[in-house]
């Protein structure tokens, strides 16, 4: 229960506009409300040329049942509709609508017959599945789309909006990461690991590495990136590997916006403003994407700055290249593919 309040207070947190109990444009006053602020799929797709968001689509119909409870319940979460507000342009589409609208300059009408005919907008997304209530989730450059068929409750829909907003999908599947956002807030099994994680302050590796050189980890991370402590509880504690972390690395813990001052070669990098802090900026060329994870030599320099979420799977491989010295003779790509060969052929 605390790591479900906790994310219920990130998402609230995370949302910096008030918000209210607003009806749709054209909605019926018998249907019901919620706190998404919902916009039509013209102001969605004119909002987005200004200021570049996803957009939520939600597929309803006036005589779908859980379309309304969908309504009343999820999107009058407080905060899972202050995040949705925030970082989203969402856009509650009739798909039984006879209107003539247009998607990325594509005109789309009703020509179906029948008693409950769909709008070819919802045939585009949805195919042969007409079931409502449908969400489907568009990034910001129409590149890249997530169609959910059903009802969809909070628990459900976080992970969901996380994996579209933070830009997971572009080096994790959407199953994989949904276990692992479910380890990090809703696992309520709390147990003590005998061989776990020894997280250091950049200062305290720096200290340590002059008694014993190690190459070093730092998953850099902020307090809202969601996706960054999803991949910092989790693509570092699998049982499996975390000795091998342990063997042979010290890992960092680095928050991106810390205050602190760290003294890396033999200078002082502090950070006075609200922006991400030097030390990183200077470890990434002043381009850290959210997360990066930043390896070290065991003479603290810089071998590698990965950007994207990464799952268990994925840091293993990144583990052996990086700790036995592979980098400096083998390209990844021919690396990667030798090593996951061998653990697929392992008993």
């Amino acid at each position: 229960m605390l790591k479900r309040h906790i994310l219920f207070l990130l998402l609230l947190l995370l949302s910096t506009k008030n918000f209210a109990q607003l009806k749709p444009e054209g909605q019926k006053s018998e249907e019901p409300s919620s706190l998404v602020k919902w916009m039509t799929l013209k102001e969605a797709q004119d909002a987005n040329k200004v200021t570049p968001k996803p957009i939520l689509l939600d597929f309803y119909t006036s005589w779908c049942g859980w379309c309304k409870v969908m309504m009343r319940s999820t999107y009058s979460d407080p905060g899972l509709a202050s995040y949705i507000n925030n970082w989203f342009y969402p856009v509650k589409f009739n798909a039984e609508t006879k209107d003539t609208v247009y998607y990325r300059d594509t005109m789309y009408v009703n020509k179906s017959e029948g008693a409950r005919p769909p709008h070819d907008l919802a045939i585009k997304f949805l195919g042969e599945n007409m079931s409502y209530p449908s969400t489907v989730f568009v990034t910001n450059n129409y590149q890249y789309a997530l169609t959910t068929a059903g009802y969809l409750d909070v628990k459900t829909i976080e992970p969901i909006l996380i994996y579209v907003n933070e830009y997971v999908f572009r080096s994790a599947g959407y199953e994989d990461f949904k276990t692992n956002f479910s380890k990090t807030f809703y696992d309520t099994i709390l147990s003590v690991k005998k061989d776990s994680i020894e997280w250091l302050s950049f200062n305290q590796a720096l200290e340590k590495n002059k008694k014993k050189p190690k190459k070093k980890i730092i998953p850099v991370y902020t307090n809202w990136c969601i996706s960054c402590k999803v991949q910092k509880e989790t693509s570092f504690s699998d049982s499996s590997f975390i000795k091998y972390v342990k063997d042979n690395f010290y890992m960092i813990d680095f928050i991106a916006d810390s205050k602190d001052t760290v003294i890396y070669k033999d200078t002082a990098y502090a950070n006075t403003n609200n922006g991400f802090h030097p030390l990183l900026n200077k470890l990434t060329n002043n381009s850290l994407t959210l997360p990066t994870i930043l390896i070290l030599d065991e003479n603290n320099e810089r071998i590698d700055a990965i950007p994207f979420y990464l799952t268990p799977q994925s840091v293993n491989p990144i583990l052996h290249y990086y700790a036995e010295n592979h980098y400096k003779k083998k390209p990844w790509e021919e690396f990667a593919k030798d090593f996951n060969s061998k653990q697929n052929k392992a008993p």
